[in-house]
């Protein structure tokens, strides 16, 4: 099969899906691979790295989208993108449709079929190809929301981890997943209080096992806007797989906080889970609502690309060789379940509600 690689267009986005290392597995299994010039430039692969290991190497993005039948990518397809997809393409990337019911629409015009990788699922439950990115964002939002705190960023001026005869910083995750859990890791080594909500009885349990200064509560609501309230950092890592995020975090809630807190909603990408976020990029990623800093960027691992993208690329390796063995892909149950769209219909049943 011909699998190409376009460039990623979303703003300050540098992960390239497919590495080196990996593109030579294709070729070697003989596939023809395609990659867009400057690509994998952001993530530290240069054309020459792809080119050593049989990858044709094209000019643009005209180029790329003529000769890749199998089109994977990171991010979802914005307009330079749809303009040149195709009917017969199969793509394979995160898609993210619940929180986009446009590009859904231009999708279903387009009518090819659309394998997003955050629901792709196995058998146990789990989400292969959204794990290792979730991990990313959950540390990122800890590094982030630590330095929206500093004061010359518009943060109330205080560190996280404390000292003695300070106070520690009070650090909330809302969701254990792979997201939340290593915020709640992340934080509680920094030596902040942390209080982590989930409703899942096993993963209240890890959090506990993390130290003594986490404390992991069933998300009632009176404790949520209780927790909330005194929070310094709140984190958002609520996920309904691919479905949109419940909104967890009132306006009132946000209302109720000190001035130069922050927010930091890792559930964005599936339309956010405080009422008052709204998607921000790398260009521009914070807004301040009722005193409160919001961060809320769609695309939080790409601002660590080489690391993002060798995660990424292993992850999603597997995936796309089965993929390219034409129609047989079908008869996978994990990639089955990642169907999103298919020849002009909805096909997910998390989308058709």
């Amino acid at each position: 099969m011909r699998i190409g690689i376009p460039a990623e267009t979303k703003t300050l986005e540098g992960r390239v899906a497919l590495v080196p290392a990996a593109c030579a597995d294709l070729v070697k299994h003989g596939h023809e691979v395609f990659i867009e010039s400057g690509a994998g430039r952001k993530s530290g692969f240069s054309d020459e790295d792809f080119a050593r290991v049989g990858v044709n190497v094209v000019a643009d993005a005209d180029a790329l989208y003529a000769a890749g039948e199998l089109i994977v990518k990171v991010k979802e397809p914005i307009a330079g993108d749809l303009a040149r997809l195709r009917k017969d393409h199969l793509l394979f990337c995160y898609l993210h449709l619940a929180a986009e019911p446009a590009l859904t629409a231009r999708l279903l015009e387009i009518g090819l079929t659309g394998v997003a990788f955050e629901s792709v699922q196995e058998a146990d439950g789990s989400l292969p190809l959204l794990a290792p990115m979730s991990v990313i964002a959950g540390r990122i939002a800890v590094q982030i929301g630590t330095h929206l705190l500093h004061q010359p960023a518009g943060g109330k001026g205080k560190l996280l981890g404390g000292l003695p005869s300070t106070e520690r910083g009070k650090v909330v995750v809302l969701g254990a997943g792979a997201a939340g859990s290593n915020s709640a890791a992340l934080a509680a080594a920094g030596g902040a209080n942390v209080v982590v909500f989930d409703m899942k009885p096993e993963r209240l349990a890890q959090m506990m096992a993390l130290g003594s200064n986490v404390t992991a509560l069933y998300p009632y609501e009176e404790y949520v806007a209780r927790e909330v309230r005194n929070a310094d950092l709140v984190i958002g890592a609520v996920l309904i797989p691919s479905a949109k995020a419940p909104r967890v975090v009132t306006a009132e809630m946000v209302k109720s906080m000190e001035p130069g807190s922050v927010l930091a909603d890792i559930s964005i990408d599936q339309g956010g889970c405080f009422e008052t976020s709204r998607p921000t990029t790398w260009a521009e990623p914070t807004y301040v609502v009722d005193g409160v800093t919001h961060f809320a960027v769609t695309n939080m691992p790409g601002a660590v690309p080489q690391t993002s993208s060798q995660a990424i690329s292993a992850a999603i390796l597997p995936y796309v060789q089965r993929l390219a063995k034409g129609p047989a892909w079908r008869e996978s149950a994990a990639l089955k379940a990642g169907i999103n769209i298919a020849a002009g219909e909805i096909v997910h049943p998390a989308l058709k509600s």
